[in-house]
């Protein structure tokens, strides 16, 4: 067995529900998978001493875990006051509208398509409720609509799919972008300079207690692939497939789908910069 400390990021063991941080509780959504590790993690946020919280990715359509998340406010004596998506996908948003006739709230997202009231989320807004901050981060790259979220106060971030506890990101083509993604790397790594980020929250998987780390080890990781990807092409593997069974050949066969979205993203790059 691999000494957690060892791994990228180092992964504070296991997955679990309950608190993570000062302001943050993991609620762990019941949607194993291979595609989304041990779940969705469903983020509930508050200052210590405030009554109201912020709730990030509702997670599936699932009644009996969205009334997990109400029962977990409820029995810290907290009313959720507002629903954030760190992107549209289903794991993380399917259950955002019923969530919100539950708790009355408002849900925003940067994609108009998920937002119920009249406020969305851009680069550089601020969050705040009952005192909590959260600054919003564009991260596209996963998905063209992919935030994440800052909060100075832990010195976290909660990073949705772009940055996980476990493995790593597809790139989801042809809506994510390999560009967009490495630009989205290097502005989180950004935050661990120069803003004292230390953990991250992720959307699967466990909590992370180096996140520059993890994010060196997501930058060093799409060079390597990328690398492999092109040599594969300049050996003669041309189609999406056959460089998914060339450059993938160690992973799991049930993820070759979601490798082949990386791979066609990682295609499109490497044309777009002339390096095939």
């Amino acid at each position: 067995m691999t000494d957690a400390s060892a791994l990228p990021g180092r992964p504070r063991g296991t997955v679990l529900s309950g608190p993570a941080t000062a302001r943050a509780v993991n609620v762990l959504a019941p949607n194993p998978s291979p595609m989304t590790l041990d779940g969705t993690n469903t983020w509930l946020l508050a200052e210590p001493d405030s009554d109201l919280a912020v709730v990030v990715d509702p997670g599936p359509l699932d009644e009996g875990h969205l009334r997990a998340v109400l029962d977990t406010a409820e029995r810290a004596g907290r009313r959720v006051a507002l629903t954030l998506l760190t992107h549209g996908h289903p794991d993380h948003a399917e259950g955002a509208a019923r969530f919100a006739e539950l708790t009355g709230t408002k849900v925003r997202a940067l994609d108009p398509a998920l937002r119920l009231g009249d406020e969305g989320l851009a680069a550089g807004d601020v969050v705040t409720v009952g005192g909590l901050e959260l600054r919003v981060v564009p991260t596209p790259g996963h998905t063209s609509d992919s935030l994440c979220f800052h909060l100075p106060a832990d010195g976290a971030v909660l990073t949705g799919d772009t940055v996980l506890g476990r493995g790593t990101t597809v790139v989801a083509h042809p809506d994510g972008r390999l560009g967009d993604y490495l630009d989205s790397l290097r502005r989180l790594r950004s935050l661990t300079v120069d803003d004292g980020v230390h953990t991250v929250l992720p959307g699967h998987g466990p909590v992370l207690e180096d996140a520059q780390g993890v994010v060196e080890f997501y930058l060093a990781h799409r060079a390597h692939r990328l690398a492999q990807v092109e040599t594969a092409v300049e050996d003669g593997h041309g189609s999406p497939a056959e460089v998914v069974a060339h450059v993938y050949a160690d992973v799991d066969r049930a993820l070759w789908p979601a490798a082949e979205l990386s791979v066609r993203a990682q295609l499109d790059y490497l044309r777009e910069h002339g390096i095939i």
